[in-house]
């Protein structure tokens, strides 16, 4: 599939996944990043399932993705949210149930500790890399606008 054939959406999303994980921006990501990116994508597959699929979009077997080929493999995982008031309201409830003293924002340690909760299998780099993008002006926090960001890629 060439991308014009996915959602714009949906299209952003892998982008995005594919973006976080390609840390020496080469275009591939490495296999092992795979399983990462599809439970936080919301899929939890076993290692057999992984290279299975894996092995359909990487005939030649060479240990690593690009960017199509990640995306013939995780396409059919991402579900375009249809309805995103619904969306923005959960994640406001969750911000809210977060910012416990109502100040408008989150502290990066708290958010950290979200991320970590979502997916324990995210290292302290990784952890690192979505903070410093998200908290890109140093304050050490995070408001309801960049809270939707991170949630929702």
């Amino acid at each position: 599939m060439s991308e014009e054939e996915y959602d714009k959406e949906q299209l952003r999303i892998l982008r995005n996944a594919f973006k976080a994980f390609d840390h020496d921006e080469k275009g591939v990501i490495d296999y092992a990043d795979v399983q990462t990116i599809l439970e936080i994508l919301g899929q939890k597959l076993d290692d057999k399932a992984t290279k299975t699929l894996i092995k359909e979009v990487d005939k030649a077997n060479s240990g690593r993705l690009n960017f199509n080929q990640f995306c013939r493999l995780a396409a059919r995982f991402v579900e375009v949210e249809e309805d995103q008031g619904a969306l923005a309201s959960e994640l406001k409830e969750a911000f809210r149930v977060y910012d416990k003293e109502g100040k408008g924002y989150l502290t990066v340690q708290t958010l950290r500790d979200i991320l970590h909760e979502l997916d324990d299998k995210l290292s302290k780099n990784d952890l690192d890399m979505i903070i410093e993008e998200i908290d890109a002006d140093g304050s050490g926090t995070v408001d309801f606008d960049e809270f939707m960001q991170v949630m929702t890629g």
